[in-house]
């Protein structure tokens, strides 16, 4: 009997291909990787249904750590918010899924490994590109694609089967993580209509204001309101006191990897409190040209997470890049937290490049005088002279 691992959470399209894969004589093997959305209880319901619709072993892998580790904490280094919207949630998910997925394949020796994506989306991409990089040698099973399945008729088979579980769509698809949730509904398959109030898995529960503040040692997160803690349980601490402000709520729009626009609501309170902190502390603490180049390299290391290049070697060499510019972003960020809104109101750094010593921007300078910067404008408007005077008639 040939071993199979499916990447299983538990819904329609998995568990559609749990039944039917197993029927066809394969030895089931459904994993589960944690990357922040899963609670205990669903978890525990997820592994019932998993055995009850036939599989052989269900595993749950937590990858919390592992998914900061390997992408997140570059997120947070490069500020990555595509299109200057969305943190990438989703999209980063799945690669540390898919990873997790194939090496846990090639441990037991597995013979195939299949999922439960379709092929009008992003994820068959991110994940059929891990495992033929990965693991050339196990075969890709993917029967929502292969069979251009509808949801009817995955519903019909499985109560065919004797699941008469209850499938009804819920009226919005939402997908839970560390660095935020997805939110979709009819009104992005629009382009005009947002999303309502209850569409939001966070609603507005504080309506009063609280300060709060982030520690940043080497451009991670180490403290929260003066409390040291791990990173990754800092950025669950952040979630649960900034999401009652309904903070971190928006709808991005951009280019999907099989060429079509997608339009999908996020809610991600943490993530943009921490990227927007950690940018003001790097506004003060790096370089002119630091900034610049991290910005142009942060832009392609954000799209080529999207579209699934993870694997490209030139994302180690662009995390190189992140890491070594992190040294100087030491300092804690304080912020205000309103309903739907925060203002970032200022730094303490012993790494602040603001530094009186050499003048206050407008007021006084005390590192050059008069005739210094007089002849600092003359050099600089050189070469734009030189244009001006040989092509004065054009």
């Amino acid at each position: 009997m040939k071993k199979l691992v499916l990447a299983y959470s538990g819904g329609l399209d998995t568990s559609y291909c749990l039944r039917s894969l197993s029927q066809e004589g394969y030895e089931i093997y459904a994993v589960s990787v944690n990357t922040g959305g899963f609670p205990s209880e669903e978890l525990q319901a997820m592994e019932s249904r998993a055995y009850a619709l036939g599989a052989t072993h269900f595993e749950n892998i937590d990858a919390l750590e592992t998914y900061y580790q390997r992408i997140v904490q570059y997120l947070l280094y490069g500020n990555v918010l595509r299109n200057g919207t969305y943190p990438l949630s989703v999209s980063a998910e799945r690669i540390v899924q898919g990873l997790e997925i194939v090496a846990y394949a090639q441990k037991i020796g597995a013979d195939a490994i299949a999922h439960g994506s379709t092929g009008a989306g992003n994820d068959q991409v991110r994940f059929d590109m891990i495992f033929q990089i990965m693991a050339p040698e196990i075969e890709i099973i993917t029967p929502i694609r292969d069979q251009q399945l509808s949801r009817q008729e995955e519903i019909n088979y499985l109560k065919a089967e004797g699941f008469a579980m209850s499938w009804e769509k819920a009226k919005y698809s939402i997908n839970q993580g560390l660095w935020g949730a997805s939110v979709g509904g009819a009104e992005t398959l629009t382009s005009d209509q947002p999303l309502p109030e209850d569409a939001y898995p966070s609603p507005l529960k504080r309506k009063d204001s609280e300060p709060i503040q982030i520690t940043f040692e080497k451009g991670e997160a180490v403290a929260l309101n003066g409390k040291k803690d791990r990173p990754v349980a800092i950025i669950q601490q952040l979630q649960a006191i900034a999401a009652p402000f309904a903070i971190g709520r928006d709808i991005h729009v951009g280019d999907t990897i099989v060429g079509i626009k997608g339009r999908v609501g996020f809610e991600a309170a943490a993530p943009i409190l921490l990227i927007k902190a950690h940018q003001l502390l790097e506004k003060h603490t790096l370089s002119k040209w630091q900034l610049f180049q991290k910005e142009q390299l942060s832009q392609f290391y954000g799209m080529q997470l999207h579209e699934g290049h993870y694997l490209d070697p030139v994302m180690r060499d662009i995390e190189a890049f992140l890491a070594s510019s992190q040294k100087t972003v030491n300092g804690t960020v304080s912020i205000a937290l309103h309903p739907y809104r925060f203002e970032m109101q200022g730094i303490v750094s012993k790494q602040d490049l603001m530094q009186g010593t050499f003048g206050s921007y407008g007021e006084m300078n005390t590192a050059w005088n008069a005739e210094e910067a007089k002849g600092f404008i003359k050099v600089l408007s050189t070469s734009a002279k030189v244009y001006h005077a040989v092509n004065k008639n054009q």
